[in-house]
């Protein structure tokens, strides 16, 4: 076993409570792949365990500030504490969905693992967390007391360039499923494990739409990038009268389309297959107006070098959706790109509300679901910002 050796400012990072240490603070060590490693200070002091990354600019994770080595016992904790808190907040309703272990934010450096109904999907996004799959896996389904049919490997994403692992999608529990179907509620919806995006659905957003459903209780609804329709969907079902969905992907088209159906909704739900920024300056210019409207894009910064091009893509994106609001309507919008803090997005909001010459005031900024849980020492665990703004 290798053991990685601190420089005096790795130390005093690694002290600060943020549980990631990069390659420029560490002084000497050796390790394989994923390896669980001792962590000292410069001085050979005791600093705890973590997973060493030979290829990432983030190179040790660290998972406790123990001296003593990590036993099964102690992962056996970590995976029950945090199937307990989605137990605790009502999430493990055999026919529901949820994230059951969040990664990092649950002490599992790159470990995600999402239940959909008795199918779990799991992405493996670091060195360890490949190494540890099957060991993680195993507490998990022993934790569960929800039944298993199948298990899906989704360790597919982008990250994994960064730790040199090659994407993979394979079964390794069960049988591939064919149509899943989800209850979230009284919303049933569909999620395709193999091609979705994320692990089939975005889970993080369950709470901020059920806040936004009543909204728009006889009026009219847009919901722009709106993947599966959850947002339209779910309005319509508090009494929206009529919902426009835009989106862009032909296979999320028709997925949204069955669900529309299979909620009894679909007369009251249009789809449009679109590009969506078009369509909302088309619509600002016929001044088309909403009760409520829905603006939920993919990450616009996926590192701070793109946080100016994001500012000025909300900007305008927000332009276009309070120009669409009614007076005394509602608009929901988010942002999933942690380099935009809640601060910064704010900022950007109220640029937009000049721009169009709307007022706007914050009745609340909401975070993701709490199976998507903020870990206050790793404050990139806390990535999501869905702002809800009247409309003068």
């Amino acid at each position: 076993m290798g053991k990685m050796t601190l420089t005096g400012k790795g130390r005093r990072w690694a002290q600060s409570g943020h549980p990631w240490v990069y390659a420029d603070d560490i002084a000497e060590g050796k390790g394989e792949p994923g390896e669980l490693l001792p962590v000292e200070g410069p001085n050979g002091e005791a600093l705890g365990w973590a997973l060493f990354s030979t290829s990432s600019r983030i190179a040790l994770r660290m998972v406790t500030r123990e001296a003593d080595q990590p036993k099964r016992a102690f992962w056996l904790d970590l995976v029950e504490r945090a199937v307990e808190v989605r137990r605790r907040h009502g999430m493990l309703e055999p026919e529901g969905a949820c994230r059951l272990l969040a990664g990092d934010a649950d002490g599992l450096p790159g470990m995600v693992v999402d239940r959909y109904g008795d199918v779990l999907v799991l992405q493996c996004g670091t060195q360890g967390a490949d190494r540890m799959r099957d060991f993680l896996l195993e507490l998990l389904r022993e934790v569960l007391e929800i039944p298993v049919r199948t298990v899906v490997d989704r360790s597919d994403t982008s990250v994994r360039r960064f730790e040199n692992l090659e994407t993979r999608v394979e079964t390794i529990v069960g049988e591939p499923p064919e149509t899943i179907l989800v209850r979230e509620g009284n919303l049933q919806y569909e999620v395709d494990v193999f091609a979705g995006h994320k692990t089939g659905h975005y889970l993080d957003q369950s709470r901020n739409r059920l806040k936004a459903a009543p909204l728009a209780r006889g009026g009219r609804v847009l919901d722009a990038f709106s993947y599966d329709g959850l947002f339209g969907i779910r309005a319509a079902l508090e009494g929206a009268e009529r919902v426009l969905c835009l989106e862009q992907n032909e296979a999320s088209c028709a997925r949204l389309l069955r669900n529309a159906e299979r909620n009894g909704v679909a007369d009251r739900v249009e789809v449009r297959r679109t590009n969506c920024m078009r369509a909302l300056r088309a619509m600002t210019e016929e001044e088309e107006r909403f009760e409520l409207v829905v603006l939920d894009p993919p990450a616009f910064a996926r590192n701070r070098r793109e946080v100016a091009g994001a500012e000025r893509g909300y900007v305008e994106l927000n332009r276009r959706g309070l120009a669409l609001a009614r007076p005394g309507g509602s608009l929901v919008s988010a942002s999933c790109s942690y380099n935009v803090r809640p601060e910064d997005f704010v900022e950007f909001l109220g640029k937009a509300a000049r721009l169009s010459g709307r007022e706007a005031w914050m009745e609340e900024l909401a975070g993701a679901a709490p199976d998507h849980p903020y870990r206050v020492t790793l404050p990139e665990s806390h990535y999501l910002k869905c702002a809800f703004l009247r409309v003068g």
